[in-house]
């Protein structure tokens, strides 16, 4: 069967090569006792969801990865695929129930449309954040997740998704940042995948903090979950009952940032200096100069803030933890303690 790849930001540019379906048929419902599922991607998040699925059911895990492994441990099974290979997609997903992705922009398109074409079950977009509503339209912050979608939105006659949605990683303030997770594909695909690059320094006791909303109120909230417990969380939807709904979202604390400074502040006996307050209009001033001088970097880091001021990361109803009421997520101060061994 002859496969398109000439627009992956249309998914009806591709329609005429998927399986036909008639207005009766719809995907597959019920999974099996016992199902495979893969993961594409090898970064922390991708191992911690592989952890927990190996430790927690019988189903079967296969990692998927551009490259060998050896440093994986010998549970792990891991295919090696070409994302640009569509014969090397349906190879490794042949058999597999449900997909779980951590990796973004045109291979994850790549990896949908393969996973529609083998008659895969179920998808999870790389997503691991705020809901996806919440997300500006900024390339800075899309890296490809909205075509994802949309990819996701097309084919939902032949497979089902669900987003992830976890809020802030609290990895992002542990040593090393995001960029300690085992080179996690979501953190060095941010662009602020390094200690400090978001909010605060635990280590310098520096901070660019959007604490107020855009009446001036410190009232700006974020949730954050460990990533522990997001493989925890998606280990257990694995076995949802019935269809996947359009969002399982997972919270381990929900804080305003005026209270997380603070915690930090008390946990560490220091306060923050250099401290630098924001709110949504002052961070889009701030923006001005680093896009004059085509500086990316800070432009990424300043988005960032930005979209935290506009509650891009603060959501209710928290259906897995509903659901799952027997896991207790670890509280962020019990997190960062152990953390930064405070």
């Amino acid at each position: 069967m002859a496969f398109s790849r000439h627009n992956v930001s249309d998914p009806k540019a591709d329609a005429e090569v998927y399986p036909k379906t008639n207005s009766k048929e719809t995907t597959r419902s019920m999974p099996a006792a016992t199902m495979r599922v893969a993961i594409a991607g090898t970064g922390g998040l991708a191992r911690a969801i592989a952890g927990c699925v190996h430790e927690e059911t019988s189903h079967q895990v296969v990692m998927l990865s551009r490259r060998q492994q050896p440093d994986l441990p010998a549970h792990y099974q891991v295919q090696q695929v070409d994302y640009s290979d569509q014969e090397s997609l349906k190879y490794a997903l042949r058999g597999t129930d449900t997909v779980i992705s951590t990796v973004t922009g045109a291979s994850q398109i790549e990896l949908i449309k393969a996973a529609v074409l083998v008659n895969v079950r179920r998808f999870a977009p790389a997503e691991f954040e705020g809901p996806p509503h919440l997300r500006p339209q900024t390339e800075f912050l899309d890296r490809g997740k909205n075509n994802a979608l949309l990819w996701l939105q097309h084919y939902q006659q032949h497979i089902q998704s669900t987003v992830f949605v976890c809020g802030v990683l609290y990895e992002r303030f542990q040593p090393g940042g995001l960029a300690a997770l085992a080179q996690s594909d979501l953190g060095l695909g941010c662009g602020i995948p390094n200690e400090g690059d978001y909010m605060m320094n635990l280590r310098t006791m520096s901070a660019k903090l959007p604490i107020n909303n855009a009446a001036n109120q410190p009232s700006v909230t974020i949730c954050m979950t460990a990533v522990r417990d997001v493989g925890r969380f998606v280990t257990r939807a694995l076995d949802w009952p019935g269809q996947w709904p359009p969002e399982l979202r997972m919270v381990g604390e929900r804080i305003t940032v005026y209270a997380l400074s603070n915690l930090i502040q008390e946990l560490k006996g220091q306060i923050f200096h250099p401290c630098e307050i924001y709110n949504p209009e002052s961070l889009a001033s701030a923006l001005a100069l680093p896009s004059l001088d085509h500086d990316v970097a800070e432009q990424l880091r300043l988005h960032h803030l930005l979209a935290t001021a506009q509650g891009r990361y603060d959501y209710e109803q928290y259906n897995l933890n509903t659901t799952f009421g027997d896991i207790r997520p670890e509280a962020f101060r019990a997190w960062v303690t152990r953390s930064w061994h405070l």
